[in-house]
């Protein structure tokens, strides 16, 4: 499995354009790995080709311009706080509602790539992930 089989399957199970889907993926990938700070989910990107190009290429903390609008002074406000962590599900979660995704259609991506990510990378390798990251439960619907 590659991250393109991941990005098909969204496409197809939420009948997603398959260039939002690729997007949609990529920032879940992004926001996993910087919630995670690279460790656990370290074991999906080696077993996922793919994936952390495209986590890279739809990187939720790239080009971050903290001073400009509602959603750039909420990440602020939450870095200052929380750190990096905070500042990437915010970014993501943003990122994602600006490709027209709704709230269940996030938590529906979020579902689908992990699971996906269990059968690629298998069930300790996403547990220890969900583990590392405790939000991934709120946001996408674990």
């Amino acid at each position: 499995m590659n991250a393109q089989d991941i990005v098909n399957t969204v496409s197809s199970r939420l009948k997603l354009d398959p260039a939002v889907a690729e997007k949609a993926v990529g920032t879940i990938f992004s926001v996993l790995e910087h919630e995670s700070g690279g460790v656990a989910s370290a074991g999906i990107f080696t077993k996922i080709a793919g994936a952390g190009e495209l986590a890279h290429s739809y990187d939720v903390m790239a080009g971050e311009d903290s001073s400009s609008g509602l959603v750039g002074s909420l990440t602020s406000l939450l870095g200052a706080s929380f750190g990096e962590k905070a500042g990437a599900m915010v970014n993501g979660i943003a990122q994602l509602r600006s490709l027209g995704l709704d709230m269940t259609q996030i938590e529906q991506a979020g579902e689908t790539l992990l699971l996906e990510a269990k059968g690629a990378a298998g069930p300790q390798a996403v547990s220890g992930l969900v583990d590392a990251v405790p939000a991934l439960k709120g946001h996408f619907g674990l």
